[in-house]
């Protein structure tokens, strides 16, 4: 069996620090960095090594868990780009441009660095238990050294093609999540203005056809009204932007996808934009009469 290789996990927010604590969980040395402290300080308390600057990378394998292409370009620049090396491979994790990630791939080619994109669902709860959707768009060889890494943090874990294919998968995993939790704002806003109990209705709808891992996993947000972030309704918005500029450029019409971004842009507009992104209900709840 061949040996794990060493991890740098950059990025330690909601779904970056639960994956580098069942990275070590398995038995992989990892490596940490972020930009603020406390979560250093959860990562080495459950065995991670500190690197007091990006230049300091010493693992073969970089993952990075950041929002959007502009963060992996910024912490490139301020070291880790100096700490790679021919054959180091860089996991982008985050949802971003396909075609960003096709230049970013392009431009560390030259240099003899392997990248790869392979962004994630399942939210903090899937990061946590180590059951997260991985998908993978890249290199076949490249995919195989990295397996056993993302096995340790992953349950449906697929090569979906070329470098960008993980991007559009996510793509369209982030259209059924906004839709479903958009859906399920309305259902639950109807149920409520007729004065049914909330908690029933979402236990009729778990019964039935209308069950999800959506609903499953956020309904008790939705009938509590506490959106602490799983998933931040401002990165959904980043997410849904994708999949239509994405679908534009091959004539595809995504008529309920514009409809919900819509929406998402008016939630964040009033504010809500750090919020989970079952918030969305907030918005519909706002258009009451």
């Amino acid at each position: 069996m061949n040996k794990v290789p060493e991890v740098a996990v950059i990025g330690l927010g909601v779904m970056g620090l639960p994956i580098c604590e069942n990275l070590l969980k398995a038995g992989i040395q990892t490596e940490v960095w972020n930009r603020s402290e406390p979560a250093i300080g959860k990562a080495v308390l459950a065995g991670a090594i500190r690197l007091e600057q990006l230049r300091d990378v010493k693992a073969d394998v970089i993952l990075t868990v950041l929002p959007d292409i502009k963060e992996v370009r910024e912490v490139l620049r301020a070291g880790l780009e100096a700490a790679l090396h021919s054959g180091s491979i860089l996991v982008v994790m985050g949802t971003v441009s396909p075609v960003a990630m096709i230049e970013l791939v392009q431009e560390l080619r030259q240099k003899g660095i392997r990248a790869i994109d392979a962004p994630l669902s399942g939210g903090d709860i899937g990061a946590r238990n180590g059951t997260l959707s991985i998908m993978v768009g890249g290199d076949p060889s490249v995919f195989e050294e990295v397996l056993p890494i993302f096995e340790a943090i992953g349950k449906t874990i697929r090569l979906l093609g070329p470098v960008g294919s993980g991007q559009i998968a996510k793509a369209c995993n982030q259209v059924v999540v906004a839709i479903t939790l958009t859906a399920l704002g309305e259902a639950i806003t109807l149920a409520r203005k007729f004065g049914l109990d909330t908690h029933a209705v979402f236990d009729i709808l778990a019964g039935g056809l209308a069950n999800s891992q959506a609903l499953q996993i956020k309904r008790e947000k939705i009938e509590s009204g506490n959106f602490t972030p799983g998933g931040f309704s401002k990165f959904q918005l980043k997410d849904l932007n994708f999949a239509l500029e994405s679908a534009e450029q091959i004539g595809v019409e995504l008529p309920v996808t514009s409809i919900v971004r819509e929406l998402f842009v008016e939630l964040i507009n009033h504010g809500d934009g750090e919020l989970d992104h079952s918030a969305i209900i907030r918005e519909i709840e706002r258009r009451i009469r």
